[in-house]
């Protein structure tokens, strides 16, 4: 026990004497949490949209004041020439362009039917589709209320009406950051893990104290857990001003499920992520091939976690990549236990695969490290 205290003493001392590491594991995290949910946001808002009116009408009219006033769209062009508002298109002033034909409001009247023109500017697929999306929905809305207000009373009672209540469970009010930001944490403290472990252990092969500790009597698994000790302390601590300062306090998410069945994941997750910090750290010889093989590890835990785009809809192949993914798992156990409220029987197959990942990255960082006498 004394081994161990006096080693804990030294990598706290040693991380603590770094005056520009300090702010890169506790400022640049907490920095990032504010402003990275604000960022990644998939929620298109002020779609442009150009509507070229060849009716003027008051049906037409009423149509491009609901759009104009919709929270979604923004009215960049009123004209009656397609090539006119086309040309919004190319120079990616508009993202969309909306005809109305002529006759419009007295076919809609006499007919009970008519059709519209939409163009859209797929060159960003993600906002064209919700763009397109969105302005399909306010034409159907636009459409009920002009069937209901010409739908006779008496017929209207007896027409069987089918009416649809939604309830949105666990973000009432469809807040974007509820989704993001458990999942942003997770991938901070993956970072802080991963780099600074890895790190820390290359640089004593650089400097050389390496060599000295080698020929100490101090056993592997004593230096090991020395140096993965700390930095699960900083990953508690990063964890814990994010959940309860920046997400509680900022944003105002608060966990529903079990705080002790989060940290009790969060443990098992730092394990894992530790050991794959003290495996790359076995391989490399220098901080600037750490760095660049832990970067490399890092955009795959970010781009196949389910963080931005979500796991059942990749491919085959990415999924089973996703799926060995440490990060992915504790994304969506963050999602479930924090926002549903999920207990541990709803999440015991994600622990056993992260207790998998834990014994198999450090075993494999144990066997790896040569320690000579």
């Amino acid at each position: 026990m004394n081994t161990m205290r006096y080693l804990l003493v030294k990598e706290f001392k040693q991380i603590l004497r770094n005056k520009a590491l300090l702010p890169l594991l506790f400022v640049a995290p907490i920095v990032q949490l504010l402003v990275m949910p604000l960022a990644a946001d998939y929620e298109v808002k002020n779609i442009k949209v150009g509507v070229v009116d060849l009716d003027r009408s008051d049906y037409s009219k009423k149509l491009v004041t609901k759009i104009e006033f919709s929270n979604y769209f923004k009215l960049v062009d009123y004209s009656n020439s397609f090539d006119a508002s086309f040309r919004y298109l190319e120079k990616d002033a508009a993202d969309l362009v909306l005809e109305i034909p002529k006759n419009f409001e007295r076919n809609l009247v006499r007919e009970k039917i008519e059709k519209v023109f939409i163009a859209v500017n797929a060159i960003n697929g993600t906002k064209a589709i919700m763009g397109s999306n969105y302005l399909s929905l306010l034409l159907a809305d636009f459409n009920k209320e002009i069937s209901t207000k010409w739908k006779a009373y008496e017929m209207a009672e007896k027409s069987p009406v089918i009416e649809v209540a939604s309830l949105n469970w666990f973000n009432t009010w469809l807040d974007y950051s509820f989704y993001m930001v458990p999942g942003i944490l997770v991938t901070l403290v993956t970072m802080v893990g991963v780099y600074m472990c890895s790190l820390n252990i290359v640089k004593e092969k650089e400097i050389g104290t390496i060599e000295q500790i080698n020929v100490t009597p101090i056993k592997k698994h004593h230096f090991i857990l020395a140096k993965l000790l700390p930095f699960a302390v900083i990953g508690l601590v990063i964890f814990s001003v994010g959940l309860f300062g920046v997400a509680g306090l900022v944003y105002g998410i608060y966990s529903i499920g079990s705080l002790w069945l989060v940290y009790g994941f969060l443990l098992l997750f730092l394990a894992a992520i530790l050991g794959i910090g003290l495996l790359i750290s076995t391989y490399s010889q220098t901080q600037q091939q750490a760095m660049s093989v832990a970067f490399f590890f890092m955009m795959i835990f970010m781009l196949m976690s389910g963080l931005f785009t979500s796991v059942d809809s990749m491919p085959a192949w990415a999924r089973f990549i996703a799926n060995c993914n440490p990060v992915t798992h504790f994304i969506e156990v963050m999602r479930m236990v924090v926002l549903k409220g999920s207990g541990f029987s709803q999440i015991k197959y994600h622990f056993l695969i992260m207790l998998g990942f834990g014994l198999l990255f450090n075993g494999w960082a144990i066997a790896n490290y040569k320690k000579t006498s």
